[in-house]
């Protein structure tokens, strides 16, 4: 297992959601900049969802046209995309433009579109193409998405955004008859950042070209690579039986000297001899879809309305805890694989009873249980932690599982991946943005009962 492979492996899933990613820590910078204020955020969940016209596509052409798609140049596409929007977000992503009298973020939201298309598409391109490398590099590849949310929250961390102080205001009151004594309120001050948005959105350009680079190595290496490791060790040593057989128990495709006849082969040998049931399939997707719709669409819209009535300390604490809980269990999935489904759906169950206490958190605020308590800033950070590390976790477990079933197997998971995402977003979209059935909290001046 060459770690130069494990690297750029990881570099590559880098820049999956490393760019939307990006923006949503950037986000309390920039709704102070322009125009739409905080309904940006939801904007930006429209903007992304209507991305995923990427990702359709390239599932109808999996579909209609099979093997017909290059995924390599889709990649390539979608990277050098990704590259230019980051690059043109740096200067121009302040531009307004008046529309219907009214100024509007119109580059912003283009720019952001090309983004959201690049990070969409990942989903059903990335994943396909990790089929060629051998499976113990897919755990990494995750580790290398979970890092696309963590290194931009922790360059966001080290920014300073969103970091507050409570101070006293004078205000005079406006009676000039009778001019009063001044009042004092308690005010939330922002703290200004320590670098500017422009360099956060070209430190995303840095990540992003990272990320093409490393497709670039690893799109040339793979068929070098697998006749490199081939016949090294004679097949009657018991050994290299021992040592396959651990890695791919299931092998009935003999060795060829085409490799991409090969994956063809062993690809139709697994459709043929499916590992699991219809059921156990359905099961799976399921999971799939369930994770993705909790971790990328439900949870992430009320995480401010459940931890910030605990404190600015309390919602870093648990953004930064939990976005490391999702590299850290792909590191425990790759040296403790478990790909038992009981197993992983009590994980996900387990996973999901921490997403429930976060969602209830969010429903109560601005004054949640054990507000203002020790006791309660440290329950609802380990419940971000244990909700993101273990609904990882599974996803992980499941993305290997379905990487030895066959290559549509994965495109269909990239699909359930976004599925997923969509249904999140729609169903919280309205319920946040629109009946506003969730309250945010000022840690200076909200007072709750006892």
């Amino acid at each position: 297992m060459p770690l130069y492979i494990h690297a750029l492996a990881c570099a590559f899933g880098l820049g999956s959601w490393v760019s939307i990613n990006g923006l949503w820590v950037e986000l309390p910078l920039i709704v102070n900049v322009l125009p739409e204020g905080w309904d940006l955020p939801s904007y930006l969940t429209v903007i992304i969802q209507l991305a995923n016209l990427g990702p359709l596509l390239v599932t109808l052409a999996h579909k209609f046209c099979p093997g017909r798609l290059r995924e390599h140049l889709v990649i390539y596409a979608v990277l050098s995309i990704g590259v230019v929007a980051c690059v043109l977000l740096a200067v121009f992503w302040k531009n307004t433009t008046v529309i219907l009298g009214q100024p509007r973020s119109t580059a912003f939201f283009s720019l952001t579109f090309f983004l959201a298309l690049v990070d969409c598409t990942s989903s059903v391109t990335f994943l396909p193409f990790m089929m060629q490398l051998p499976a113990k590099y897919i755990t990494t590849y995750f580790i290398g998405e979970g890092l696309s949310g963590l290194v931009p929250g922790l360059v966001a961390l080290a920014q300073g955004v969103g970091m507050s102080k409570c101070v006293n205001v004078s205000h005079v009151p406006d009676n000039f008859t009778e001019p009063g004594p001044p009042i004092f309120i308690v005010e939330t001050q922002y703290l200004p950042p320590n670098f500017s948005t422009e360099i956060f959105f070209s430190f995303l350009a840095v990540m992003t070209a990272i990320s093409l680079g490393s497709f670039i190595i690893l799109n040339r290496m793979p068929r070098i690579f697998e006749l490199s490791t081939e016949n090294l060790v004679p097949d009657t040593d018991a050994v290299a039986t021992i040592c396959r057989g651990l890695e791919d128990p299931v092998d009935p495709v003999p060795k060829t000297n085409n490799p991409e006849e090969e994956e063809k082969m062993r690809n139709t040998a697994l459709l043929s001899k499916p590992m699991h049931s219809g059921y156990q399939l359905a099961f799976i997707y399921f999971m799939v879809l369930w994770v993705n719709c909790a971790t990328n669409g439900l949870l992430p819209s009320v995480q401010t309305f459940s931890c910030m009535p605990y404190g600015n300390m309390a919602y870093h604490l648990s953004a930064a805890l939990s976005a490391v809980a999702n590299p850290v269990a792909c590191i425990i999935a790759m040296f403790f694989p478990k790909r038992s489904l009981v197993f992983l759906g009590i994980l996900c169950l387990l996973g999901s009873v921490f997403g429930g206490y976060n969602m209830a958190m969010a429903a109560m605020s601005p004054c949640p249980l054990l507000q203002d308590t020790p006791l309660g800033e440290a329950i609802i950070v380990l419940s971000w932690v244990f909700f993101t590390g273990l609904l990882s976790y599974v996803k992980v477990m499941v993305g290997v599982i379905l990487r030895d079933r066959s290559h549509s197997a994965l495109v269909w998971c990239g699909a359930a991946v976004q599925a997923g995402s969509l249904l999140g977003s729609v169903i919280m979209f309205p319920l946040v943005s629109i009946y506003h059935l969730f309250q945010s909290g000022d840690v200076c001046n909200t007072i709750c009962p006892l």
